[in-house]
Formats: structure tokens, sequence, C-alpha cells
């Protein structure tokens, strides 16, 4: 058995997951770590900080509208640009105010508008842990090194548990288990393997959802495109401006709330973005009804003079897009489902680090005892073509591909469900895990398309090409076809449920 185990790790996702474990490995890991201390954020930032957070529960808890025009008249040197009051609205919270460009942030007692406190937003403990697990300090580089090491992480996700699949069914007990009366090295195998195939639920949803927030302005674009709109539509939309005229005065806070609940009604504003200048707007983030446990997120952009609806998540954001809005930071840190979720994350985000040094362990002794050997199937790759044979071999490997498409949607399925499982939610998972996968095949495609394409200009006259882009290519292709056949699907029953 430990010889066709070895047999299988030679092979192509073999390799991916060894060289992506050593390149990405440690990142991903240090990035897991911060991602655990942040689904606990609030909580750890409250118990840091008491005296900031926490205010005596009184009679009358005052809303936004209520509220404002008294920090007014008390604090009129407090500069702020967004409001906003914490998620779970418990009455003994104070409401906070954000300055934007000074990095203050303010905290105001709801009962009696007085300032409970201050502090430099950048010098609190979670902020710097939330840079480090975005960019790893490092301004705008490193937001992009984090999420390719997240995709990466994905990747070596989705190759571990190929290479998981025992050789034949009757070993499946055996790499279910630790074989506990082994030796070291076996038990930190068998560890390696069993940890990494319960986890995988949780940990490929971390990972979809982290690339999905790295790249949100693609992942949006490309959600509007599936969706048959134009990707400046929702640039329209958000960069939409307050039209301005001589002697307009700015609408209070009480109508802009008024009509807000006109327009949304059963949602519960948790923030307000004030306007800026003469064209900025009223952003209103707000909570809504049903599931996630943590709350439906919605947007609200209104004109600042005329109160005119700029923009509705509900009625100008596709489904897909609407799943983005209020599922996709919920997942990556498990508030989706309630503690057990965020259980389950935390656990989710330190078993990269747990892998990687399992899978060094496993790795380190071997890459000493290699020796260098040259295999004559490895040096043919570029190797000459037949017309007739080019073709053949991409109808194969377009039919494989179709075969690994469906087991890989299945699996996405099974992944999502699995994920929101303990707490009793099972359906939003598991389309959001189809829907937002189907995006990274869309971009793999794309990439995939020109490779393609630069072979069969440059290569096939000559009658060369690599068999490797032709089999990347027709797998490409069969899983762009079923997971667009999933999305369109969803587009008209599951996507519905956000």
């Amino acid at each position: 058995m430990r010889l066709q185990w070895a047999k299988h790790q030679q092979r192509w996702f073999g390799k991916w997951h060894v060289y992506l474990g050593i390149i990405a490995g440690a990142i991903v890991a240090f990035v897991g770590v911060t991602g655990s201390i942040l689904v606990f954020q609030d909580e750890i930032d409250r118990a840091l900080n008491p005296e900031l957070f926490l205010v005596m529960e009184q009679q009358h808890k005052m809303s936004f509208a209520e509220i404002l025009p008294l920090i007014r008249e008390k604090h009129p040197q407090l500069k702020f640009s967004y409001m906003m009051m914490e998620v779970d609205d418990k009455p003994n919270l104070a409401y906070r105010l954000f300055n934007f460009k000074t990095e203050d942030e303010y905290f105001i007692n709801p009962y009696t508008a007085e300032l409970s406190g201050k502090r430099l937003h950048e010098s609190s403990f979670i902020h710097i842990v939330t840079e480090l697990h975005r960019t790893l300090l490092v301004p705008t580089v490193g937001r992009y090194i984090v999420g390719i090491a997240t995709l990466c992480l994905l990747i070596l996700t989705i190759s571990g548990l190929r290479l998981w699949i025992p050789a034949k069914w009757n070993q499946l007990r055996s790499v279910l288990t630790v074989k506990f009366s082994a030796g070291f090295k076996r038990q930190n195998y068998d560890w390696h393997n069993v940890l990494g195939f319960y986890s995988a639920p949780v940990v490929t949803l971390l990972s979809l959802t982290g690339v999905c927030i790295t790249f949100s302005p693609l992942v949006i674009a490309l959600l509007f495109v599936l969706n048959g709109q134009s990707p400046q539509g929702v640039a329209a939309l958000l960069g939409a401006k307050s039209t301005y005229t001589e002697g307009a005065r700015t609408l209070p806070l009480k109508d802009i709330v008024s009509l807000a609940n006109e327009t949304m009604p059963g949602g519960r504003v948790a923030g307000v973005a004030f306007p800026s200048d003469s064209t900025g707007n009223y952003r209103l983030d707000i909570i809504g009804e049903g599931l996630p446990k943590s709350g439906k997120r919605e947007m609200l952009i209104l004109d600042q003079y005329s109160g005119k609806v700029l923009l509705n998540s509900r009625t100008d954001f596709p489904n897909s897009g609407s799943a983005y809005l209020s599922w996709l930071t919920p997942i990556h840190y498990g508030s989706f489902g309630g503690m057990p979720t965020k259980i389950l994350a935390l656990l989710g985000g330190l078993m990269p680090l747990v892998l990687f040094v399992t899978g060094f362990i496993i790795w380190w002794p071997r890459f000493r005892k290699q020796k260098q050997k040259v295999h004559n199937a490895e040096i043919a790759d570029l190797i000459t073509l037949t017309f007739r044979y080019r073709w053949h071999y991409f109808y194969f490997n377009l039919k494989k591909g179709f075969r690994y498409a469906f087991w890989v949607v299945l699996s996405s399925i099974a992944i999502g469900a699995l994920y929101g499982l303990p707490s009793g939610i099972v359906i939003q998972p598991a389309v959001f895990a189809i829907a937002f996968t189907c995006l990274l095949v869309v971009v793999n495609f794309v990439v995939a398309l020109p490779v393609w394409g630069i072979n069969l200009l440059f290569f096939a006259p000559f009658r060369k090409g690599s068999r490797g882009i032709i089999r990347y290519f027709a797998w490409s292709f069969s899983f762009l076809v079923v997971y667009l056949a999933c999305y369109l699907l969803l587009m008209n029953t599951g996507m519905q449920i956000f």
C-alpha cells in the first residue's frame, strides 16, 4: 500500500499539491490563524475594551435619527463620516462613529448621546489582525498575495481530496482513521490525510469566499455579466451622485431613515454613511429579517437632497448579487449559522497550519532522498501531434472533463451542505458553493482560451503541441459548460432563496 500511495502522488494532481503546499503553505497557514481570531473579532474587541463598548442599559435607547441631532449639539467638535450599531444590537452596546480620513473612532452612549470613549481605529488589536489577515501589512500588493495564496489553498484542498481517494474502496476505512499503534511518520501521515479530509468542507468554503472577497471588483462584474447585465451598470449604481442645485439643503437623517423604512420594509438600519460633499449621498446598510442568522445584509443609496433612491439592492442587484452581499462575509467567518458554524470556521482557519506542518514532515525526508531522474515520458511532453490525434485527444479529455465536472459539482453541494449542517442551514451554503465556484470556472476558461489559441496557432502548424495544454483546455471547457448550466438553473430556482 505504501508503494501505491507513492505512485499515486507522482500524478499531476499530486505534484500540484506538493508544489503549491511548498510555495503558499506558510502564507495560508498565517492567514488561516489570523482568520480564526477574526471569527470572534467582536467578542474579542469588546472583552479587550469594555470601557468603550459597554454602557449601562436604561429605559429608552435612541435610534440613529433621534440621537444624531444630540450628538451634533453636545459634541460639535466630532467629525465623522459613518455611524453604526453592532449587528446583534444588544441594549448595552455603544454606537460607533468613524472618521475615515483621520481613522478616529468614537463610541456614543445610545441612551444619553454622551461620548463614552475614543480610539485610533488603526491601533486596535482587531484592526491590526484584520490587516495581517487581508494584506500581511503590505498595502495593495499584500492583498493580492493573500488572494493568490488563498486560491492556492482552494487548489490544495481539491488536489488533497483527490490524493486521499484510495486505490481500492476496501482501503476506505484505513484512510479515514489514524493508526495509533504505528510509528511517528505513519501517524503523521494519517493525521495529515484524516484532518485534511474532515476539514475539507469548511476549508473549501473559507478559501472560496476569501478569493471572492480579495478580488471583489472582478467578482461583482462577473455576477452582472452572467446575469446578462453590463458590468458598467453596477459601477454606475455604486457611483451614483446626488443632484445638487443652488440653495438645496441636505435632508435630515430622520427623513432619510423614514424613506428607508418605506423602501425596504422589515429592515433595520445598522449603519449610515453620510454625504462627503455636495454631490455625495446617504448610504444605508440595512439588516433584514431571515437567514443568515447574523441578518440579511442589504444596501440603499439615497440622494441627500431629494431622497431619491439611487440604489436598492433588493431590486437592482441580481439574486447572485444579493447572495454576495448577504452571505459572503458570514460564510467566511462562520456567522451565518450562529455558534456551531463559527466554531467550525475557527477550526477550519487553524487547519492550514496543521496541514502545513504535517505535510512538511511528510515531504522533507522524501526531498532529501530524492535523486535527479530523467523520465522519458516527461521529456516528451512536446510531441509530434497529427491533426487527427490532436482532436481525438481533445475529445477523450473533453469526456473525462465532463465526468470530473459532474463529480466536482456534487462535491460542491456536499461541501456547502456539510458546513451548514450543524446549524441546520444546508441549502444556502450549498447553492452559494456552486454559484461562486462558477465564477472561478469562468475566469479559468478565460485564461485557458488564449493559452489554447497560442498552442493552436504557433505549434499546431508545425505538428507540434503540448498535450497538457490540450487537456487543460478540454477540461476547462467541460467545466464551463457544466457549471454555467448549474448557475443558470440556480438563477431560476435555487438562487431565489437569497
